[in-house]
């Protein structure tokens, strides 16, 4: 049955759009770029990291000399594709072409390589309140579900960063709409044969836009089996898939599979080793082996995280005696609202009972005692989250809450599958299951929605807790703003402006005819033929500052292989040497 949208619906979702876009274009091109955003900047140019394809640019026979005209020689798919498959496992093409040819228009400032995650973060917001009011046929729904995620830490965190996560979200949620607009029109009987080419196309471009993105449409499969009861659906939506599946399978045989699986096993043997043998003290955090206690604690935050109204606690709280006074108090509140949350003349006693159980631990927490608030607080709200999930009207509703609740937790799950498999914790992190928040916003979107018709001595206790929490997590926003929250930016101490885009503006000013650019250069290693290049010494410096020089200048560089720090200009007649930027070791490396 058609949904009519109120009009004002769509001025209050305009609103929202533009509080999005706000909280994540501010201060999104304030911080250098780190490695990985290194690695996305080259990439989508064609360039492999360390020079393993510009060998005519750094390994001249003749003369070690080499000008930005020779670095940015036009670059074949050839190259791209090497580019893609030795820095990031062949991982993500879909994204760094699209980030290509937005770079080719707006240029390739920090702020111009972010502004893309940025749109697409943005994006995604409107396309959940469509997908809410097609699929639950609900403004009031869809424009709660929108409002969460614009203010969803995690969302906002990864569009300050260049590369395909927020772009894997929107592709996710747009299929995932997609894939339900299809067995809606089969149950209308309607022809849907182009929307069975558009699914096939964007499950490519999910895959293609990053591989774990599989885990989504693993989902699609299980509700198939669960609830789809025609056969000929069945066998229009295997085609789509396998269609889907060999434009991967095409992007795998002509290049990116190369490398891919045999990287694959080289770092699960890689992290493997450290947690085996030096799980804390390692140059990539904290690798545990994959027992049933450590991979609990590793995926506990994950899935706390992913509620917004918990976001922060696993990693906040500790104490066991303080914990379990916040839960055993939480589940006290819940027992008085379950039992007379619907009466309509409950005793005298039980109007200030909720708020007087869950603030009596306000006195008895030693450490953090305001987050062991929220956290007894958070289970009554998770019981009203289970009652919402579980009040559906109809058959249909009822299915869409189970297909949420599986695109929920499958990728999750798949993270700790994988952990088991590889024998270490390193790969359970938010970010690889991020298809997930779209949907739990959702599902939480529920909840809230039902506070409102609420006895006020229910309602009024867990909205105090849910201010609470939103102090908390302007907190947290202050700190991704601050570039200083390790979980979302990965730094504890805010980046430095962007070195290489200094040191390019520089050159840019001061380099006349005649004169040298040194670069300085690190020793390195090459431990597999991913990272083999034929020469002992680093040039990603050079590489960096080169990106951001004109592509047609004939300045005169080369490497410096006895100085490990300072990019040096050399003027031609006086020898005079200027120091463009000292590196400082590791300070501005990242």
């Amino acid at each position: 049955m058609p949904f009519s949208t109120n009009p004002r619906s769509y001025f209050i979702l305009a609103g929202i759009i533009l509080l999005a876009f706000f909280l994540r274009v501010y201060r999104s091109g304030t911080y250098s770029i780190f490695f990985d955003e290194k690695s996305t900047l080259l990439i989508s140019q064609g360039v492999v990291l360390e020079g393993a394809n510009q060998h005519d640019v750094f390994d001249k026979k003749d003369s070690p000399y080499f000008t930005p005209k020779e670095f940015w020689k036009q670059k074949t798919f050839a190259d791209f594709i090497e580019a893609n498959i030795r820095g990031d496992i062949g991982n993500s093409p879909a994204y760094y072409g699209v980030l290509w040819l937005w770079m080719e228009v707006f240029g390739r400032s920090d702020f111009s390589m972010r502004f893309l995650s940025v749109l697409f973060s943005t994006l995604t917001i409107p396309l959940l309140f469509f997908f809410v009011r097609r699929h639950f046929r609900s403004d009031g729904l869809a424009l709660i579900s929108a409002l969460i995620a614009t203010i969803e830490p995690f969302f906002i965190a990864y569009s300050h960063q260049a590369r395909n996560y927020s772009m894997t979200f929107f592709l996710t949620l747009l299929t995932t709409h997609l894939f339900l607009i299809i067995l809606e029109k089969e149950n209308d009987r309607k022809p849907a044969t182009g929307l069975y080419v558009a699914y096939a196309l964007l499950v490519a471009t999910s895959v293609l836009s990053h591989y774990l993105t599989v885990t989504v449409f693993l989902g699609h499969a299980l509700y198939a089996v669960l609830f789809l009861r025609k056969p000929q659906v069945w066998v229009r939506l295997g085609l789509a898939a396998i269609a889907g599946l060999a434009v991967v399978s095409t992007w795998f045989i002509f290049g990116a599979g190369k490398y891919t699986f045999s990287t694959l096993n080289y770092q699960a043997n890689f992290y493997r080793k450290f947690a085996e043998t030096n799980p804390y003290n390692n140059p990539f955090g904290i690798i545990l082996p994959a027992t049933v206690p450590n991979v609990f604690w590793r995926s506990l935050p994950v899935f706390s995280d992913l509620i917004i109204f918990t976001n922060g606690l696993a990693n906040a709280l500790s104490g066991f005696k303080n914990v379990l006074l916040a839960l055993l108090l939480g589940i006290l509140a819940t027992g008085v609202i379950h039992f007379y949350g619907n009466q309509r003349r409950p005793p005298v006693w039980v109007r200030p009972a909720v708020g007087v159980v869950l603030a009596a631990g306000l006195p008895f927490y030693t450490v953090s005692p305001w987050q062991n608030l929220v956290l007894s607080g958070s289970i009554p709200l998770f019981y009203l989250l289970i009652v919402s999930i579980f009040d559906q009207k109809t058959l249909r509703e009822r299915h869409l809450v189970v297909f949420l609740m599986i695109l929920s937790l499958l990728p999750t799950f798949f993270l700790i599958f994988m952990a088991f498999r590889s024998g270490h914790t390193y790969g359970i992190t938010q970010r690889y299951s991020g298809f997930s928040f779209p949907y739990v916003v959702i599902l939480l979107a529920m909840m809230f929605r039902r506070l409102p018709g609420l006895k006020p001595w229910v309602s009024l206790p867990l909205v105090a807790v849910l201010v609470i929490q939103g102090v908390f997590l302007v907190g947290l926003l202050q700190r991704i703003y601050g570039d200083s929250d390790p979980k979302y930016t990965y730094f504890a101490q805010p980046r430095l402006p962007n070195p290489f885009w200094e040191s390019a503006r520089k050159i840019r000013e001061q380099y006349a005819p005649g004169d040298t650019v040194l670069y300085p250069s690190l020793k390195r290693h090459e431990y597999t033929e991913v990272d083999r290049s034929g020469r002992p010494f680093s040039v990603i410096d050079a590489q960096l500052v080169n990106v951001y020089l004109p592509k047609d200048a004939t300045y005169y560089q080369r490497i410096d292989q006895n100085e490990p720090d300072k990019i040096v200009l050399v003027k031609g007649k006086s020898g005079r040497k200027i120091t463009i930027f000292d590196f400082e070791g590791m300070k501005y490396r990242y």
